[in-house]
């Protein structure tokens, strides 16, 4: 190859080294800022194919979607002087991409710490003001709210990024009180569950005396009425007998006699010893005469 095609072929390649040095491109998930000589020239490149200086220009790309910061588990305070492991976590993003990057040097592990250090500062603060009770039910959303307010006003003044939503993921005892307490919730269940028997027993044995005083009450309704009912059918029973008796007293007292016969001879050993000529034999005696 002759002297003046390697010329070419070198001149071509470094034309073409630095067209590759002097052309980037800023994508719609990115933030960046166009730096010369170390100093922040353009503090906002916008999206799309732009042009520098080679060697002298330098671009920092920043990821601008909503990132995560996982932040470690800590211990706070409540009002009560509580003990409790808190684990969160935030949700947060660039806006301000200058502020970002003279605050962090561009480098997000840096601007994670520092986030997670005002996090935890302000969960310090928010729990310092309330009950276990209220951080863990009745006033954990608006606790978020608080919290999440108090960051922004840092966060973007200091840091230039916004602090989307704060959670807490779980809030624990720590291990050497936590027996303690469930102990104590124990013996606390343990006596509502007494007294709750107590209240049933009282209650069943009231309704269980009620019960019995209306079945004495009923047993002697339905007596009184029964021995009523049987004294009207017996004193009917006995003007039906009046009456039938009354219409044919020879006939009434010859059937009476009768019944009488076969009561006492209804056994084969049956055996009576009376006067033939006693009022008992007397419609025997009367048929001989005839």
């Amino acid at each position: 190859m002759s002297p003046r095609a390697m010329l070419s072929l070198v001149v071509l390649a470094v034309a073409v080294f630095l067209g590759a040095q002097s052309v980037y491109i800023i994508t719609e998930i990115e933030r960046a800022v166009l730096l010369r000589f170390g100093k922040v020239v353009n503090p906002d490149v916008s999206t799309g194919l732009h042009f520098k200086w080679p060697f002298v220009d330098q671009v920092r790309r920043f990821d601008s979607r909503i990132l995560t910061l996982e932040a470690r588990a800590e211990r706070f305070l409540t009002v009560e002087k509580k003990s409790t492991q808190v684990d969160s976590y935030a949700k947060w993003r660039i806006v301000d991409v200058t502020r970002y990057y003279t605050a962090t040097s561009g480098d997000q592990e840096r601007a994670e710490r520092l986030l997670s250090q005002r996090i935890n500062e302000g969960l310090r603060n928010e729990f310092a003001t309330r009950s276990l009770q209220e951080v863990v039910s009745g006033e954990r959303d608006q606790l978020m709210v608080d919290l999440r307010e108090q960051l922004n006003e840092i966060a973007v003044e200091s840091m230039g990024v916004e602090v989307i939503d704060v959670r807490v993921k779980k809030i624990d005892l720590p291990e050497e009180v936590s027996e303690q307490v469930y102990k104590r919730m124990s013996a606390e269940r343990e006596r509502e569950a007494k007294e709750h028997r107590a209240i049933g027993n009282e209650q069943a044995e009231i309704i269980r005396a009620e019960a019995d005083r209306q079945r004495v009450v009923i047993e002697a309704n339905a007596y009184s009425q029964a021995e009523k009912i049987r004294g009207e059918g017996d004193a009917r029973a006995a003007s039906i007998y009046a009456e039938a008796f009354g219409e044919n007293p020879d006939f009434y007292t010859f059937v009476r006699s009768l019944n009488a016969y076969r009561s006492s001879f209804a056994g084969k050993e049956d055996l009576i010893v009376i006067d033939p000529k006693s009022d008992f034999f007397r419609y025997f005696n009367s048929v001989d005469k005839k």
